[in-house]
């Protein structure tokens, strides 16, 4: 039981760290070399499956850059470029999608097989000028959960108001067949034992929306909240394991900065 309760907790940890870091830090970190930023939080999540209920999650943080290296959360990189403009990395994160049949209140999705969360590890590029970030992804699943590939292509404007930074986005996002059909496929045999019809996804893009803000309470502590809002690919929201067009993730806490 002590190992089932301890397993359970650690996925959503490492989930919320990813939803709150990979895709919200990256931006609105401080790039100060060698500072050390932990903090805590509590996060809210929407995922798309049938009568799933809405998550709260505790939020870690720990953010960690240098001129060779950057850690956040169980994102990390290193730096092949890196100047005023140019960020190019080799990088690795922890992708948080996942299903769970007795999460689900659905008795046709109980029959399900599980869906795992995975390691995704691959290339990432950003550019910084007046005009906003543009920032490009391109990543591998390296644990062989879906053996699945994402791009990514996003763009952030920061705006800066005395003690506030805000950082809208919005990008837009491809994901591979063999991810689609892991996270939303049907196969035969769970046809068979939960009624309902086989599906085969294919390749897919979607688009999210996101909105990122900082307010500093004095020069080391610092109030965040985040906000992510993923509208799904045609191929994903087919799937008979969905009933909702969308994921989303929104998250609050404070930090403070050695």
């Amino acid at each position: 039981m002590m190992k089932k309760m301890s397993r359970k907790f650690s996925t959503k940890t490492l989930a919320l760290s990813v939803f709150t870091l990979a895709s919200t830090l990256l931006i609105s970190t401080a790039h100060a070399n060698g500072n050390v930023s932990l903090g805590a939080g509590i996060a809210v999540g929407k995922l798309p499956y049938k009568s799933y209920d809405t998550k709260f999650w505790p939020a870690p943080v720990i953010s960690y850059e240098n001129d060779y290296f950057y850690v956040r959360g169980i994102s990390a990189g290193v730096f092949l470029l890196k100047n005023d403009h140019h960020r190019l990395t080799v990088n690795a994160y922890y992708s948080p999608l996942h299903f769970k049949p007795s999460d689900s209140d659905d008795k046709a999705l109980n029959q399900l097989n599980r869906r795992r969360s995975t390691m995704m590890a691959g290339l990432g590029y950003q550019y910084t000028d007046t005009w906003g970030i543009i920032r490009a992804e391109l990543a591998g699943d390296v644990l062989g959960k879906s053996d699945g590939i994402i791009a990514d292509l996003a763009y952030f404007y920061p705006i800066h108001i005395d003690k506030f930074r805000i950082t809208p986005g919005i990008g837009v996002q491809w994901q591979s067949r063999q991810f689609n059909d892991y996270y939303f496929g049907v196969s035969s045999t769970e046809s068979t034992r939960s009624g309902l019809s086989k599906y085969s996804a294919d390749s897919g893009v979607s688009t999210y929306l996101s909105l990122n803000a900082n307010y500093s309470l004095t020069s080391s502590w610092t109030l965040y909240a985040t906000g992510r809002v993923s509208f799904l690919s045609s191929e994903a929201k087919d799937s008979p394991m969905v009933d909702k067009s969308y994921d989303a993730v929104f998250s609050t806490g404070i930090t403070y900065t050695f």
